[in-house]
């Protein structure tokens, strides 16, 4: 009986060293958790579907889940203090430039070891400074106004239009353009159109082309000549501005205003879809926006404004030297790593992000259906977005023309934008004059930067 239970005892002992042996090797699905998660607060509400499909493609070749968030127009801002708040924050989220990373420094990971950063093709295209790289940009992109080229062909053809130029290439100024623009107002019937530039969109939330894009020529050429340093930083660093091209930057407003397919007083309830759609189906020959706009054209149900006729003309203020400007190109669009996040979920989150822009798979949907123009040296000559506004983009790229950076990467901060927008809004309404706006600028400016 003794020797039957000392052997029992010994093949028990035998299991039990045995199963704590397995124990040290972990379980598969120990493993796949160990492997970090993404979560990534995307910035563009116009390619959030797209974003989906990379999320589902990317768990399909390497098991990790991707979870995308997208914020709505102009709340970013709003979603991401709320989000980044929260247990499960954002691994992957975007600060606008060097005042964004002012606001979400302390959640900014260096990234200057990444071959993300290794990438770029102009490191000094980064947020960074002396502790490290906080933002890298992920798109280089353009706005201007677009036009339908069939519709300006169709005017230039009419046997008495007002002006002597016989096509849009011809408009290098604002004199010419205000004078195309209201020529074409009073031939709209013959035009087959409602105005000539899509509504001025002044719902809340949907002024950014105005306070934002707009405001970017004159706060550009202000700062450039109070300073010969980039004015993206001279503007950073600007207490006080005069807005000495406020009377250009009204004239444009009011050219939009006046030539629109929408009547003043019904412009607060019109968004940038409403403007985008109006451009879409043929109703506006003009409307300004960004080479992002080609997914909102495109997908318009009923959308008759062909790939061929899609075109672009800088953003004319009658400012001296203008006849040789060119687009406002730039990036506002700078990812950033939250660090704060768990040691597993930043790197699974560079390694999404690395992939994206290095594999051919990430590759294609950058290239193909998100449409960037990716500043890495990852991608070949051949790689570039086909459609009609990023090639647009290029054609402005390589002409011998001025392309205006982006200066309102730097304007103070949200509630300047939306103490500005609000103070348009009364203008277009009728309700304050245009002096309202300028004080409004300027003290809002002032007293944001402080």
């Amino acid at each position: 009986m003794k020797k039957t239970i000392a052997l029992l005892l010994c093949a028990v002992l035998g299991f039990t060293l045995t199963a704590c042996g397995m124990k040290k090797e972990p379980k598969p699905e120990t493993q796949a958790s160990n492997t970090g998660k993404v979560y990534f607060l995307n910035f563009k509400p116009e390619v959030a579907d797209i974003y989906k499909e990379i999320a589902t493609k990317y768990k399909e070749e390497t098991g990790v889940d991707v979870k995308v968030v997208t914020a709505a127009s102009n709340t970013y801002e709003t979603t991401l203090k709320s989000e980044i708040a929260k247990k499960d924050a954002p691994t992957i989220f975007q600060i606008n430039g060097p005042v964004g990373y002012k606001s979400w420094a302390n959640y900014c990971l260096d990234l200057s070891d990444t071959k993300l950063y290794s990438y770029l093709t102009d490191k000094n295209l980064a947020v960074k400074n002396s502790n490290g790289v906080f933002g890298i940009p992920y798109v280089v992109e353009g706005y201007g106004i677009i036009y339908n080229n069939a519709i300006m062909e169709k005017y230039f053809a009419l046997k008495d239009k007002a002006v002597s130029i016989s096509k849009a290439d011809d408009i290098r100024s604002f004199e010419t353009l205000n004078a195309v623009v209201t020529d074409m107002t009073k031939h709209k019937k013959e035009l087959g159109i409602d105005g000539v530039f899509a509504s001025t969109s002044m719902g809340s939330g949907e002024q950014w082309r105005w306070t934002t894009h707009l405001a970017n020529v004159p706060v550009y050429y202000e700062m450039k000549e109070k300073n010969d340093d980039s004015p993206t930083l001279t503007t950073l660093n600007a207490k006080d501005i005069d807005f000495s091209y406020s009377e250009n930057f009204r004239k444009v407003f009011d050219m939009y205003l006046n030539n629109s397919t929408t009547k003043k007083e019904l412009l607060s309830g019109k968004t940038v879809d409403n403007a985008m759609a109006e451009f879409a189906l043929g109703k506006a020959a003009m409307v300004q926006n960004g080479n992002w706009a080609w997914e909102q054209i495109s997908n318009v149900k009923g959308n008759v404004v062909k790939a061929e006729d899609i075109k672009y003309l800088p953003i004319y203020m009658g400012i001296k030297g203008e006849e040789k400007q060119g687009l406002c190109i730039g990036t506002e669009n700078y990812l950033a790593i939250n660090k704060n996040a768990t040691e597993a979920d930043r790197k699974a989150s560079i390694a999404f992000l690395e992939w994206l822009f290095s594999s051919e798979t990430g590759k294609d949907y950058v290239v193909n259906k998100l449409n960037f123009i990716a500043p890495f040296n990852t991608f070949k000559d051949d790689e570039k977005p086909d459609d009609p506004l990023a090639k647009e983009i290029f054609r402005w790229m390589e002409k011998d023309v001025n392309n205006l950076e982006w200066a309102f990467n730097s304007f103070p901060s949200q509630q300047f934008k939306e103490d500005f927008g609000n103070a348009m809004l009364e203008y277009s309404q009728g309700k304050k004059d245009w002096k309202h706006v300028e004080t409004t600028f300027k003290n809002s400016w002032k007293s944001e930067r402080k």
